[in-house]
């Protein structure tokens, strides 16, 4: 099952626009955009995006980015236990 990370177009004002086309060029996960994800109240003061429905913040788009990684890694690492 290939991870979905999923965006909120409200929150490209804090550069997750870039970080969005960048992970779309990757064919391991499915990138979505919505007009809206619920979550303002994170959209407001943060950049983030869910990965598989969680909710991944950053203080800035750097970070954003390497949570997003970090949470990829974890959810590759769970599948390979389960042997999926």
């Amino acid at each position: 099952m290939r991870p979905i990370i999923e965006f909120c177009t409200n929150n490209m004002h804090h550069g997750t626009d870039r970080l969005m086309k960048q992970l779309e060029d990757n064919p391991d996960y499915d990138v979505i955009e919505y007009g809206c994800l619920g979550n303002c109240g994170e959209c407001y003061m943060f950049p983030y995006a869910l990965v598989n429905g969680e909710i991944v913040v950053g203080a800035n788009i750097e970070e954003l980015q390497q949570r997003i990684e970090h949470k990829l890694k974890e959810i590759e690492a769970m599948f390979d236990l389960l042997g999926e």
